[in-house]
């Protein structure tokens, strides 16, 4: 649940350090935050060692300036967010049962890592 505390918190302030003009998003934009929120799903179900969430993110946000990581990475908080609508955060086998259903899907099938076995389409 500390995970959970600590990306909204992320969400936050990364929030709060956009620029009104920053918050334009072509559609590459939007893929690297869903490919983004993938990663982060992962790692908060424990798919993932520090290492491993360093470079999956690096890999999405590779080719972007700082600002347009900032504003794809708010984005993906703000998705993963949205995944945790309706959930108790108490009830954390209902929280790991939607994240792995995330995970699992199509929407996550560029950058799913599991067992230490990276796949990409």
């Amino acid at each position: 649940m500390k995970q959970l505390q600590s990306i909204g918190l992320a969400l936050v302030l990364a929030s709060a350090s956009i620029n009104t003009s920053a918050l334009a998003m072509g559609p590459d934009e939007f893929v690297a935050a869903r490919q983004l929120t993938c990663v982060l799903a992962q790692e908060s179900l424990g798919y993932l060692k520090s290492d491993e969430y360093g470079q999956l993110s690096r890999e999405v946000l590779d080719g972007y300036d700082a600002a347009e990581s900032d504003v794809i990475y708010a984005k993906a908080l703000g998705y993963y967010d949205g995944l945790m609508f309706g959930l108790p955060e108490s009830n954390e086998r209902a929280i790991s049962a939607r994240l792995q259903e995330f995970v699992g899907s199509q929407a996550c099938t560029q950058y799913t890592n599991y067992q230490g076995v990276s796949l990409q389409i």
